[in-house]
């Protein structure tokens, strides 16, 4: 029995490390001469607009200042810096020579025209899921755009993985080839959504947590951290103070905000503002999935008190957060303000900043404000970075918590506002 044991565990090394050297001996593919804009049909270029607009794209691939898609955006991982690539029609820098079938192979299987695999940081374990229909219109799409000359810096990352072999066996782990048939037993719309959301949208990248070696762990969608952001969990929507509804989630895709639960803000910011230029069918069918994704809302408790408790006495940090929110805040965020009282926007109670179960997002929002983004979403806040210090700023999230929020304190908030701005810093 031991040998049978001991040849089947050897014969299970032998496959594995088989199927590991197929993915690291990739060839590569030709180059091709640059097509030209004219050479794609108009009809798939507008439907790959749409679809780029689903992914996201230009967000990863376009670094503060630069032209877009050209690359250059550091992102930020457990493992060091990766740097996007540029993805404009350029020869020489970006994927001008590349052919479908090479665009194709990279979205399908992480692997780059002349055969390296491809870092997970860009998603193309959700990629693959795509249609070929949508990867050749947004092939069209991304090879009819301004050519811009832009390398990439190198990436900043840990020693061992630098050798991108490794990435092989990461890809025996985690990559699944090749999309996913719907579901009969749910509706067009339904199906729609979660190819949308499992997909180009790629929505478990953030909003899950990662292992220790990058893999998205299971059950997807339970909450994830990306660029210093908490990304809530897709499953909870149901346990907020105010529960969503698809209508809302609908309405929050597409204009970065809910008069019902507040403003998107970091990196959900710019994905709403993609999301906005795609059709209100998109949305409604990412709402509809990610809806029935759902655990069931916490059941009411019901309390039986003769008089209502004396309030508990305001710490120091929430007194000084008081006053520093009524000079810096309450103009835009107090009751009375015009624009809370005329314009229904939500109060501070049911934001996911205030009422998460940690002070980062809130910090992020003082810190960094939400900028302008000149495309018709109305969301805007001033960054106070220059203007408070670290204990200023825990001093109003301290306050905002208890006095707006009604939860309990957060541990160590001047703490993390100190890493948190230092993170940002570098």
């Amino acid at each position: 029995m031991k040998t049978k044991y001991w040849v089947w565990i050897a014969g299970v090394l032998v496959a594995g490390a088989a199927a590991a050297a197929a993915w690291v001996i990739q060839p590569a593919i030709a180059p091709i001469q640059p097509p030209a804009p004219n050479d794609f049909d108009s009809a798939s270029v507008a439907r790959g607009a749409r679809v780029v607009a689903q992914g996201d794209c230009m967000v990863c691939h376009t670094a503060a200042g630069g032209a877009p898609y050209a690359g250059g955006l550091p992102l930020r991982t457990p493992f060091g810096t990766i740097y996007t690539t540029n993805i404009t029609p350029d020869a020489a820098t970006g994927i001008g020579n590349w052919s479908l079938a090479a665009f194709t192979r990279a979205l399908r299987h992480g692997v780059s025209r002349d055969g390296h695999l491809l870092y997970p940081a860009f998603p193309y374990i959700h990629y693959t899921r795509m249609s070929s229909a949508d990867i050749t219109d947004a092939y069209a799409y991304l090879m009819t755009r301004t050519p811009v000359v832009a390398r990439a810096p190198d990436n900043d990352l840990l020693l061992p993985l630098r050798f991108r072999p490794l990435l092989a066996g990461w890809n025996l782990l985690y990559l699944h080839p090749g999309p996913v048939a719907d579901d009969p037993r749910q509706s067009a719309e339904w199906n729609r959504g979660r190819y949308l959301v499992d997909g180009a949208g790629h929505c478990a990248s953030c909003h899950s947590t990662l292992d220790p070696i990058g893999g998205e762990r299971s059950p997807a969608f339970s909450g994830g951290n990306i660029d210093g952001w908490d990304a809530p969990a897709l499953t909870a929507l149901l346990q907020t103070p105010k529960p969503w509804n698809r209508e809302q989630l609908a309405l929050y895709l597409r204009h970065g905000w809910s008069p019902e639960h507040g403003a998107a803000a970091g990196p959900m910011g710019p994905v709403a503002h993609s999301l906005s230029q795609v059709p209100e069918a998109d949305t409604n069918a990412i709402a509809t999935y990610i809806m029935s994704l759902q655990k069931p809302a916490a059941p009411a408790t019901a309390t039986v008190t003769t008089s209502a408790p004396a309030p508990a006495p305001a710490s120091a940090m929430v007194q000084q957060g008081a006053a520093l929110f009524a000079g810096a805040c309450a103009g835009c965020h107090s009751a009375e303000a015009p624009m809370m009282s005329t314009r229904g926007r939500p109060s501070l109670a049911l934001s996911s900043a205030v009422t998460g179960e940690r002070p980062d997002n809130l910090i992020q929002v003082v810190l960094n404000g939400i900028p302008w983004s000149h495309t018709g979403q109305s969301t805007f806040m001033p960054p106070f970075a220059a203007a408070l210090t670290d204990q200023q700023i825990a001093s109003i999230a301290a306050y905002v918590r208890a006095d707006i929020g009604k939860r309990p304190a957060w541990p160590e908030v001047e703490r993390r506002v100190n890493k948190i701005r230092k993170e940002n810093q570098q």
